[in-house]
């Protein structure tokens, strides 16, 4: 009974701010925010630390796991004895390596307005998408990929319309367009993440997705005699475990093709196979180590990832790999603490697909991940994911895109190297903190509107308003760690500003109130640093 009580005046409480503070009556149609593909640069607060170094972008080296904070990679710069963090934040949309379209051949995919794309969101990284079909979409088999990594036969036809493939013949036109594209994101500041294969090209995952139609490796579509589908249920998916066939060898080749176009690139990873089914994970480990050993004859060595099975993948197959990067799957809204025995690059599009919003990308860095986005940018992709109606200026995404950038902002900032999640030290367990007596730093992440939204969607009102309910926003640190003078700063999430909260004195838990009405993130330094 007390509780319906509470959740009534909980109600009352809501809708009286809700409509007095939105400036309307209950009948008024309600504010829409008017967001633009390109977000306008904010100011940057100024400089906590003395972390962040001149040409921070600058590649100089591969990046490897660093020794000093495995939850990051490293470029091996050196600042204090340790080693520089380098915080991944990215975005990714399908088409960004091959063209892709319903028409053959597909439209050509504008490259350069991609990167100008990530830049303006101040994003460091994407991966680079690989199809292995030339035909067929997941809406229908009339979708086109180009171009493909063998050259064409004289013998006709292919199910795409093309002459039948020479799987003994590489397309050279097809890895420069590769090294073309990473060593264009270098110029920028980008890392790329070679997807090698995909396990979506391969067999049917959904509906009237059919691929395998498609695939070099399908007998009807190559010159050389190769059947992929060796259990003979019309499907790809043999091609991705390990089988004593000539396909190993042949992904082999590939391999080391791509290696060799690539390998001087300081701004390369690779990733073995974007989400193959649940039983390829011996097929990824030996592709693993393959790249592994390849790499060490070579002058440089890139890290290796791999992204969680589907379907039926296992996050355990990720750890237990010698992957040095991994992306699983799980909570969008309830993101593990990083342990630091893996870089975690925390990706929606194996969490929830097309899904997120700003509330993931605070959870997921605050917990020591690396936070990506599956973009349907500018939904043109339609027969390759994106939603038939997918508007690239709504709000939502807007405003994620822009807060993945933010999150970098104060990854560089900060000594990101002495960084860890420590959820016990705030009450809203979001916490990424350095606790000690000099150097001290503490990022809190104060999520906002949660109830607020939830009692609305009660009341049949689709409507997220970033206010607070009596109480919200009230956060507790425990800053015993930190004895001294701590300088405080409070982040909208949700404009992009930031406000000066003065100073304080550390080494006892504090409590602070959000001067900010939404989504917040509390920033406290030692006061000592510039």
């Amino acid at each position: 009974m007390f509780r319906r009580s509470l959740l009534g005046l909980l109600r009352l409480s809501l809708l009286t701010s809700f409509f007095l503070i939105g400036g309307c009556s209950p009948s008024s149609t309600l504010p829409t925010a008017e967001p633009t593909l390109t977000p306008v640069n904010t100011e940057s607060a100024p400089t906590a630390t003395a972390t962040s170094v001149e040409g921070e972008d600058k590649q100089t080296h591969p990046l490897f796991v660093n020794p000093d904070n495995g939850r990051y990679f490293t470029d091996g710069v050196k600042i204090d004895g340790r080693y520089r963090s380098v915080y991944l934040a990215g975005a990714h949309t399908w088409c960004d390596f091959m063209d892709c379209g319903s028409t053959n051949p597909p439209p050509a995919f504008d490259y350069n307005k991609f990167l100008d794309f990530l830049q303006a969101n101040n994003l460091n990284f994407f991966r680079l998408w690989r199809a292995e079909n030339a035909r067929g979409g997941e809406a229908d088999p009339d979708f086109w990929f180009d171009p493909m990594p063998y050259e064409r036969s004289s013998e006709c036809c292919a199910f795409d319309g093309g002459n039948k493939f020479d799987l003994e013949t590489f397309n050279q036109a097809f890895f420069d367009r590769m090294r073309e594209r990473v060593v264009k994101a270098a110029d920028r500041g980008i890392y790329v993440s070679i997807m090698l294969f995909d396990g979506w090209s391969v067999e049917s995952k959904s509906g009237s997705h059919d691929p395998w139609a498609g695939h070099p490796y399908k007998l009807e579509n190559n010159i050389n005699n190769v059947n992929g589908d060796v259990n003979g249920n019309g499907q790809g998916e043999d091609t991705h475990i390990l089988t004593n066939t000539p396909v190993t060898d042949l992904q082999e080749a590939y391999i080391r093709k791509v290696v060799d176009s690539v390998n001087d690139l300081d701004n390369v990873l690779y990733e073995i196979s974007n989400e193959s089914a649940g039983n390829s994970q011996d097929w990824q480990f030996h592709l693993i180590r393959f790249i592994k050993d390849y790499e060490a004859t070579m002058p440089k060595q890139h890290p290796v990832g791999m992204t969680v099975e589907y379907p039926g993948g296992d996050n355990a197959d990720l750890f237990a790999s010698q992957a040095d990067w991994i992306s699983p799957n799980g909570n969008l809204d309830d993101r593990p603490v990083a342990d630091g025995s893996k870089v975690i690059l925390a990706d929606t599009d194996h969490l929830c697909g097309l899904c997120g919003n700003l509330q993931f990308v605070w959870r997921s860095f605050s917990r020591g991940e690396n936070p990506l986005f599956m973009d349907p940018y500018d939904g043109s992709f339609t027969g390759r994911g994106a939603p038939n109606d997918y508007d690239p200026n709504n709000a939502n995404d807007v405003s994620l895109l822009l807060n993945i950038g933010y999150t970098r902002k104060y990854a560089n900032r900060m000594n990101l190297t002495m960084m860890t999640p420590l959820p016990e030290l705030c009450s809203t367990t979001y916490c990424l903190a350095n606790p000690i007596s000099e150097g001290a730093e503490y990022l809190i992440y104060v999520p906002s509107g949660v109830q607020a939204g939830n009692i609305l969607n009660e009341l049949g009102i689709n409507r997220r308003p970033r206010i607070y309910l009596p109480e919200d926003g009230k956060i507790a640190v425990d800053l015993t760690g930190s004895p001294v003078e701590l300088k405080v700063e409070w982040f909208d999430a949700g404009d992009g500003t930031y406000q000066d909260g003065g100073t304080i004195q550390g080494g006892s838990v504090q409590t602070f109130t959000s001067p900010v009405w939404g989504d917040a993130v509390l920033y406290i330094y030692d006061s000592r640093n510039p």
